[in-house]
């Protein structure tokens, strides 16, 4: 399983097999069933989580219980609560597993220190970074300039294996917006 993370960083940056030995072992494999925590809010964030399997999701609940799902990861993508991994502080949200899911785990301290020994890694990190900046901002004005049914049509073309992994309430969270309307969307879309 370790070779889609030697297969993700070799699409920005070459690597010996000494070298991706190097960097492997600085994470941590783990485990979670499904609806399992891997992050809780008020808790203190020690990795950023590169997902071998399953899927997660990201999310902060407001006071009526109400929750509001930030993002979705799935295998060959990255995940944490990054405010807090940055910072080193205390999570403001919430990371739990829709799947049953299988991470490998970077400590910010062990990413430093692959960036600190080799100047690829953190290369490769930056670009990473450049990427989730742009993925951000382009959901921001999605959620700011698109009506309700732009953004799941963007969705289903940009993620369709989304749709088989994540149950519909989730996905109209995600969109902001009900069940109901999401089922409207759907059934719209098999006409």
């Amino acid at each position: 399983m370790s070779d889609l993370l030697r297969q993700q960083i070799e699409k920005i940056i070459p690597l010996t097999d000494t070298e991706f030995d190097h960097i492997l072992s600085h994470f941590i494999y783990k485990k979670y069933k499904k609806h399992q925590f891997v992050i809780q809010e008020g808790q203190y964030v020690e990795y950023d989580y590169f997902i071998l399997s399953g899927c997660l999701k990201s999310y902060s609940t407001d006071d009526t219980g109400k929750e509001h799902i930030i993002q979705f990861g799935m295998q060959d993508w990255w995940i944490t609560d990054y405010e807090a991994y940055y910072l080193q502080s205390r999570a403001t949200l919430n990371i739990d597993c829709v799947e049953p899911s299988e991470l490998l785990c970077l400590t910010y301290q062990n990413r430093e220190k692959l960036c600190a020994e080799m100047h690829k890694m953190e290369h490769f990190f930056r670009k990473k970074t450049n990427k989730r900046n742009v993925a951000l901002q382009q959901r921001i004005l999605s959620l700011l300039s698109n009506n309700a049914k732009e953004r799941y049509d963007k969705l289903l073309e940009q993620y369709p294996q989304l749709f088989q992994k994540v149950p519909k309430h989730l996905i109209a969270a995600y969109l902001g917006v009900t069940r109901e309307t999401l089922s409207r969307f759907n059934s719209s879309a098999s006409k």
